[in-house]
């Protein structure tokens, strides 16, 4: 499993975007911010809240130098086809990746071999392709785009910043901490 500060290995797969099928590798997106969203299957209860929710923000995202990629185990082609009939999955924009055997979701360590689905996890990868922040968790509980987008606007903070970071809670604009600093008037 790749660990927090660890580079991303370099991984190809197929994805269904914007009508079209294509390959893809993930360094195609060095140079900037990658969300990397693993789901357990397409035409399920959960998973088009949680991806239709991503949409919702998805301008915010890409306004921080993200793209989202979203992982099932399922086929481009179911893709396309939850895509083409389901009013929340045909609103989104962001490439849907395919994951059949899944050798991306056993990397990530979301893999679930008994039933051959992934758990939800959800992993920031910054410009460098290195790991800095992920969230796996059991399939009943949705996730929050809005808290994966705060995450992502921490973790862009803190690469960018000379040497702050930020506390709990934090959203862009608020006070951040200055380790050492903050610490003197303190002692």
């Amino acid at each position: 499993m790749i660990k927090i500060g660890q580079k991303v290995p370099d991984l190809d797969l197929q994805v269904f975007q914007n009508e079209e099928i294509k390959n893809i590798r993930l360094r195609d997106y060095k140079g900037q911010w990658l969300v990397v969203v693993f789901y357990p299957a397409d035409f399920t209860f959960i998973c088009p809240t949680e991806l239709e929710d991503l949409q919702e923000k998805y301008e915010e995202f890409k306004a921080s130098n993200a793209e989202i990629l979203s992982i099932s185990t399922d086929t481009v082609f179911v893709h396309k086809a939850w895509h083409d009939s389901s009013d929340a999955i045909g609103k989104i924009e962001y490439p849907m990746g395919s994951d059949t055997n899944g050798k991306i979701s056993k990397k990530f360590g979301t893999y679930i071999k008994k039933e051959g689905l992934s758990l939800r996890g959800s992993f920031i990868i910054d410009p460098d392709s290195i790991l800095k922040a992920f969230e796996i968790h059991d399939n009943n509980i949705g996730r929050s785009a809005d808290e994966l987008l705060r995450k992502l606007q921490a973790a862009k903070f803190v690469a960018e910043a000379d040497g702050d970071v930020c506390p709990a809670n934090w959203k862009p604009g608020a006070a951040t901490l200055h380790p050492g600093l903050d610490l003197v008037g303190k002692i």
